[in-house]
């Protein structure tokens, strides 16, 4: 590869943008596979594939069957599946997570193919706690720690638990929340690794190792190993983090972070995202400077994956992996069979204010972007969304003849413009650049919604604060989801445009 792409922007940090919390990775030979919290979304749990750790492309979701998970409409925004650990052993790929809903708890799927299709769950009734881990001994004992249950061995097979769970190390004394742990062994030691902090301003990852995989675990001196708290550092929230080797011997972090933006206190927008950071080795302890902006040059060659394309034709007979829905996608709602190259979306409810919402969404990766799509709504009413949850999100909504815009804040719900239209099909829009510069009031971005004239331009029919759509407002770990919706009836959707204005 040139020097020229050598140095292409394409190595800024995160490596993989939006909304894409709690990287866990693994590498086979000289491939990477890396999986992400997904929450109330399905399908759940992106799986990415990667030769440099760098460009990853998207192969599928691991849960992708209403029988591997069960979100119901009971299961609470920010619920859902929490903090997956991915791991390669004895030529199988084990994914272990918890389910955060009524009857879920920690459970476990596998697969030959990280592409597909993975088990049905293998239920783990006593692993107690959240955010499990899998390591293998030279004994081919399995191990399994989790954040608040400790660890306990287990028979990955079975779900059989073999003994008592037992705490092994609480972490830093008197830090929050000690979580995500995760255990390797590294030359002489078995390393624990954790988050502490809380996944807010104050996270943090912490290490300690000891001489078996249960321990005695002896704590770094230089605790926490990485942390943004405190510094002006353009990315916070640093923490959730999992270590790799590469072919050429040299180590990296993936972890998550977020990049929040505007005035004080600042307001992250597109969820917590994946970065990765370059990690030496010193009297056997990791050492992590800070997570670049800019990534450092690999040693070895790039491999950038296809190109995404800007719009999606649905014209396949499945939408493509980056699509997500709430809670659920039953085929009689949401479909690309029914009418050739267009997406048809039958309604449940009457707004996004409903937990049956029927939507179809991808993330928002971009800090500035244009989404555009084409509907029909003769037979009912829908439009394009921009969903934190379901009280907080924007939305442009066609009808027969009319086309308005909506704000949900909190309690409050708002028409914020509207227009007639010819009846027929009509283009949405939607644009997402920075907010003006008010001082410490500066939000994050502004959301512009209006219709697109037959001719091109761009007809605003609402300008809306991007702080009302973030996590520093409405809670909660995800991020902005933009999407298409079904309110009323049946709607028909020809194409999707998503473009990014910047990296």
């Amino acid at each position: 590869m040139s020097e020229t792409l050598r140095a292409a922007a394409t190595l800024a940090n995160p490596v993989i943008p939006g909304f894409h919390p709690d990287p866990s990775v693994c590498r086979v030979g000289d491939d990477y596979y890396l999986v992400c919290s997904s929450f109330e979304y399905f399908p759940a749990i992106p799986v990415f594939h990667s030769r440099d750790l760098v460009h990853w492309t998207q192969l599928g979701n691991a849960l992708d069957r209403p029988s591997q998970l069960g979100l119901t409409a009971a299961t609470l925004s920010s619920g859902g599946i929490y903090a997956p650990t991915l791991r390669h052993h004895d030529g199988r790929f084990w994914l272990i997570v918890t389910n955060v809903t009524e009857g879920g708890g920690n459970v476990l799927f596998t697969a030959t193919d990280p592409a597909g299709p993975w088990s049905d769950p293998v239920r783990l009734p006593g692993v107690p706690g959240i955010d499990p881990d899998l390591a293998w001994d030279e004994n081919g004992t399995c191990w399994c720690t989790s954040a608040g249950g400790g660890q306990v061995r287990i028979d990955p097979y079975t779900g059989e638990t073999l003994g008592p769970p037992r705490k092994v190390w609480a972490g830093t004394s008197g830090a929050l929340a000690p979580e995500a742990p995760h255990l390797y062994r590294i030359g002489a030691y078995w390393y624990l690794l954790i988050a502490e902090g809380g996944t807010e301003r104050g996270h943090s990852v912490s290490i300690a190792r000891g001489r078996t995989p249960d321990g005695p675990f002896e704590p770094c001196p230089d605790n926490p190993v990485l942390t943004h708290r405190g510094t002006h550092h353009p990315v916070q929230n640093t923490g959730h983090a999992d270590l790799v080797q590469a072919p050429d011997g040299s180590w990296w972090m993936v972890l998550l972070g977020v990049r929040p933006r505007g005035g004080t206190p600042g307001w992250h927008v597109l969820g917590r995202e994946t970065f990765l950071a370059p990690v030496k080795w010193v009297d056997d302890w990791p050492v992590v400077d800070e997570v670049p902006s800019v990534l450092p040059v690999p040693a070895w060659p790039l491999v950038p994956g296809p190109a995404e394309e800007v719009r999606d034709d649905f014209d396949l007979s499945e939408l493509r992996p980056r699509w997500i829905s709430v809670r659920d996608r039953p085929a009689e709602y949401c479909t690309t069979k029914e009418r050739s190259g267009h997406l048809t979306l039958r309604a449940r409810g009457d707004s996004l204010d409903e937990p049956d919402v029927v939507l179809v969404g991808r993330r928002q990766e971009h800090l500035a972007c244009r989404v555009r799509a084409l509907i029909d709504p003769a037979e009912g009413r829908g439009g394009l969304a921009v969903r934190l949850d379901e009280e907080h999100h924007y939305e442009i909504e066609a009808a027969e003849g009319e086309v308005r815009v909506l704000s949900r804040v909190g309690p409050l719900r708002t028409v914020v413009g509207s227009r007639s239209v010819p009846t027929g099909p009509v283009v949405l829009r939607l644009q997402i650049s920075d907010a003006p510069d008010k001082g410490p009031r500066t939000g994050p971005d502004i959301l512009t919604l209006g219709v697109e004239e037959p001719d091109g331009t761009f007809t605003p029919l609402g300008e809306l604060d991007g702080r009302y759509l973030s996590t520093e407002v409405a809670g909660g770990f995800t991020g902005r989801v933009i999407g298409l919706y079904a309110a009323a009836g049946t709607v028909h959707f020809d194409w999707f445009d998503y473009e990014p204005l910047v990296p």
